[in-house]
């Protein structure tokens, strides 16, 4: 999956030329001249990492960086093209993970971006426990909440509502079920899994006319519809 960065800089013929170096590395890039409109874009798009210019107009990079930091950890590198060492260090202290003085070469950008982005995802603790409306299922304790109330799932059962929900929104067709739940003895093609789908359908009480997580997909397989909470 490609990475989305966002570049705030009023520089647009900078802005311009990172955007094609950044792109020729892989990364989908969003851009914004304007500070405003880059908070608007952070709200919406939610990038993996931010690079922005200390010098804007009607904010600084810093106020920015301020109002960022209120709502998420998102990974920001600060640009300055007047390279004081206050700059630095106010950077760093208001939440920045890196700081790179005007002029730069975009091949150290791209080092600085590499090396934020893994430490980013280091500093990540794992996931354990996914929370979709009303449900709340722990990969690590095999245990399952519909509406507060405890679910009592099989380990078969258990291993297929863990793929359905670490596949939300994607349609799961029979062939990949029965190849991601290995040690089943699946006695008949398609019917063993439909019947499976039944129990945790039962279980979770679960409407397959109308459904509020498992939607049946015609002739292909299952949709988990839940959505992150």
């Amino acid at each position: 999956m490609k990475q989305n960065i966002l570049i705030i800089d009023d520089d647009e013929q900078l802005i311009k030329r990172l955007q094609a170096y950044l792109e020729g590395f892989g990364y989908d890039v969003l851009t914004a001249t304007h500070p405003a409109k880059g908070l608007q874009i952070f709200n919406d798009s939610k990038p993996h990492l931010i690079i922005l210019d200390v010098m804007l107009p009607d904010m600084t990079g810093f106020e920015v960086c301020k109002e960022i930091r209120k709502t998420s950890d998102i990974p920001v590198i600060i640009l300055s093209a007047r390279g004081e060492t206050t700059d630095r260090v106010v950077g760093l202290e208001i939440g920045a993970d890196d700081y790179l003085p005007k002029p730069f070469e975009p091949r150290e950008l791209v080092a600085r971006i590499r090396s934020v982005l893994r430490r980013s995802r280091e500093e990540q603790p794992a996931v354990t426990t996914l929370v979709f409306d009303g449900l709340q299922v722990d990969l690590e304790k095999h245990q399952v909440l519909l509406d507060g109330a405890p679910v009592e799932l099989t380990s078969t059962e258990f291993e297929l509502l863990k793929l359905f929900v670490q596949n939300a929104g994607k349609v799961l067709n029979r062939d990949l079920i029965m190849e991601t739940i290995a040690g089943i003895e699946w006695e008949s093609y398609n019917r063993s899994v439909d019947v499976l789908v039944h129990k945790l359908r039962h279980k979770l009480y679960d409407d397959s006319k109308s459904p509020r997580y498992l939607k049946t997909i015609r002739g292909t397989g299952y949709l988990f519809l839940g959505k992150p909470a």
